[in-house]
């Protein structure tokens, strides 16, 4: 299973994505789910994967085909004009890749399926930030939407939801995403480290800020630690419920 969060801030974008991908609880392995294409001066795109690997990993390859001569296998993910264009192109990428893959009907389709975060910035336009669905079709995040999550979503949607603040810093950012991936670590084991992030900063056209947070991270180990007592010690302040017999 996955977890991706992308997130829109007044001061650009935040990616952060796990790595882990099973069959299985005997098959485990560690896979990138993010993927940048960045042209100088001009664009940065970064696209997050959830679903089945065969299907996101052949979606990555075709865009990433287009990007090594794009005068020659146009459209490619540096040549569109706009982020919506682009989210266009790589919905119509994992549509086909889907439809090639499924030969058995509608079950074969929902087996093969995926879900992509779409976010970056062309020159002349604002920073964008897209979920896109397995039929092609997309959605763009809004102040009322600020943010989009795929895969294992639920056990980490609740710190998004009372943290998320649009002024508040890349650092404060990447922690709530980290306090967010480990309440969704200690819930799902589907979801593992490492944990790769991203941010971006409108305007530059390169990332700000990219790492991996190995399992051995001690960001990582303090956030966990520190998080668990700050929580129980919340719990504890609560009042008390007046109980009738």
């Amino acid at each position: 299973m996955t977890y991706c969060v992308g997130m829109r801030l007044n001061r650009g974008l935040v990616f952060m994505s796990d790595t882990r991908t099973n069959a299985g609880v005997d098959n485990v392995a560690t896979v990138r789910k993010m993927f940048t294409w960045h042209k100088p001066g001009e664009r940065m795109i970064t696209l997050m994967t959830a679903g089945n690997l065969a299907t996101t990993q052949s979606v990555v390859s075709i865009l990433d085909e287009r990007t090594k001569v794009p005068a020659e296998r146009n459209p490619s993910l540096l040549e569109t004009p706009t982020m919506f264009q682009a989210a266009r192109l790589v919905g119509e990428a994992l549509r086909e890749t889907i439809q090639t893959n499924a030969q058995s009907g509608q079950s074969a389709e929902a087996m093969f399926g995926a879900t992509l975060i779409l976010g970056g910035q062309i020159k002349g336009t604002p920073p964008r930030l897209f979920l896109i669905y397995p039929q092609g079709n997309f959605i763009e995040a809004t102040d009322d939407n600020p943010y989009f999550q795929i895969g294992e979503t639920k056990y980490g949607r609740p710190i998004l939801v009372r943290g998320y603040d649009p002024d508040m810093s890349f650092e404060q950012a990447i922690k709530l995403l980290v306090v967010s991936f480990d309440s969704t670590l200690k819930a799902n084991l589907s979801v593992g480290l490492p944990i790769d992030y991203q941010t971006y900063t409108t305007d530059t056209w390169q990332p700000t800020h990219e790492r991996r947070m190995e399992r051995d991270d001690p960001y990582m180990r303090t956030i966990a630690e520190e998080w668990g007592v700050a929580l129980r010690a919340a719990f504890l302040s609560l009042p008390d419920p007046v109980l009738e017999d």
